[in-house]
């Protein structure tokens, strides 16, 4: 197969240099496959490889090609879902585990990061929660209080402080969480291969898995140049999931997420938005999100057409809705425009599946994949080393596909529309 070149992003302009990645070419027999090389791939193989496991990562670009090497470059903390009702879906021993686990994935992420030294451009500013409109603005007060109530470091924030974190007065209310922050995705996509290949994973580039099927005890992967052979598989494909396991396609919804770039501002523009450098997304029916990287660029994102895009006037509204944000960027250059795939799913929580003796699945970050995944990294090699016995911190369900599923480019782009509509009036 031919290597699909990188989105056309900043990212790609301005990453770290790949560490080699060949395509695999001769059978290989290994303890652990993982199909895709992402941040849950390549997580869970340096996992496994710092434990003496042996794992090979097959991936049918290059470490980071997809949305993990795409993404907004936010650390957020949290599942979708406030603290309060993750117990009530779940009881308050797992409920209390998984908002234990999610709320720090961000310190696990950032102390790896340390750890293994990856440079990618890593800051933990806080994370800003932020609404303006009533309805909202409240909704997220009853978060922080459940988090402040759970001992975490929230704090709500008003209107004449968010003027002073953000440079804009469009906010009535947000949440502070001081252990987000941002990093360079696709540098830090790199930086995981290199040191789960440093730990002793293979990772290989250009290597879809065209088929998998189990042969005798073991699992056997097509791909096109070799087989591979393994006693256990991790599937982690996320948005770009395709039916190599039956059904699993249909479990997730496939959404683009879009993000334009400015040129580098000046010290003084930049200065003015985002001064202390937290990352911030908004609580609307349609999420927008931004942060100022390390060279004063500013990073615009939110949803954008269905389909793949090369330029910011794909996303113009992006660019219009921050000079409504902030005036003074009007006449400023915008530079990049690019997107990815997320996988979204019907409740909006992570899914891990076991669907056959010795098959993991992780999929279905939605948007909050960079310190998730890299979190359940670890938490997947743990089911991996010691099976049903190795209790992990997210529930381990049935694959159940969306009904309809078929028609979901359709509702996704009315959903888009109509959510738009109802953040202009403030339902």
């Amino acid at each position: 197969m031919t290597r699909l070149p990188l989105p056309p992003s900043l990212y790609a302009d301005t990453a770290v240099a790949p560490v080699a990645t060949p395509p695999l070419d001769v059978d290989e027999s290994v303890s652990v496959a993982i199909v895709g090389g992402g941040y849950t791939g390549l997580s869970t193989a340096l996992h496994l490889a710092e434990q003496g496991v042996e794992a090979l990562v097959l991936e049918a670009q290059e470490p980071g090609w997809g949305a993990s090497g795409n993404n907004g470059g936010h650390t957020n903390p949290g599942l979708k879902h406030d603290p309060d009702q993750i117990e009530a879906d779940f009881g308050a021993e797992l409920g209390g585990r998984m908002i234990d686990f999610s709320y720090g994935t961000t310190n696990f992420t950032h102390d790896l990061i340390r750890r293994y030294q990856i440079p990618c451009e890593a800051r933990q500013n806080g994370t800003l929660r932020a609404a303006y409109h009533a309805a909202s603005a409240a909704a997220i007060e009853r978060t922080a209080q459940q988090c402040i109530r759970r001992g975490m470091p929230v704090s709500y924030l008003n209107r004449e402080q968010l003027r002073e974190m953000t440079g804009t007065d469009r906010y009535i209310g947000a949440m502070l969480d001081t252990r987000g922050g941002d990093l360079h995705p696709l540098s830090y996509a790199r930086g995981l291969a290199r040191a789960a290949i440093s730990a002793g994973a293979k990772v290989h580039g250009e290597t879809p898995a065209l088929s998998l099927r189990r042969e005798g005890t073991r699992w056997r992967i097509e791909t096109p140049r070799a087989v591979v052979h393994a006693d256990k598989v991790l599937l982690a494909t996320n948005g770009f999931t395709d039916d190599l396991w039956p059904a699993l396609r249909r479990t997730i919804v496939p959404v683009f997420s879009s993000i334009a770039a400015t040129a580098p501002l000046s010290d003084a523009v930049a200065g003015s938005i985002m001064p202390t450098r937290p990352v911030l997304y908004e609580s609307g029916h349609i999420t927008v999100y931004y942060r100022i990287d390390q060279q004063n660029r500013l990073l615009m994102g939110g949803r954008g057409p269905m389909r793949w895009i090369k330029s910011p006037h794909d996303v113009a509204y992006l660019m219009r809705y921050a000079e409504r944000l902030w005036p003074q960027l009007k006449g400023v250059a915008w530079t990049h425009g690019w997107n990815s795939r997320l996988a979204i799913t019907a409740d909006h929580y992570p899914h891990v599946h076991e669907p056959a003796e010795n098959i993991l699945i992780s999929l279905g970050c939605n948007g909050r994949g960079v310190a998730l995944a890299t979190a359940m990294g670890a938490q997947l090699a743990r089911r991996l080393v010691g099976g049903a016995k190795a209790e992990i911190d997210m529930p381990i369900t049935g694959i159940k596909p969306i009904p309809m599923h078929a028609f979901w480019p359709v509702g996704v782009t009315t959903a888009v529309m109509a959510g738009r509509v109802r953040d202009r009036l403030g339902i």
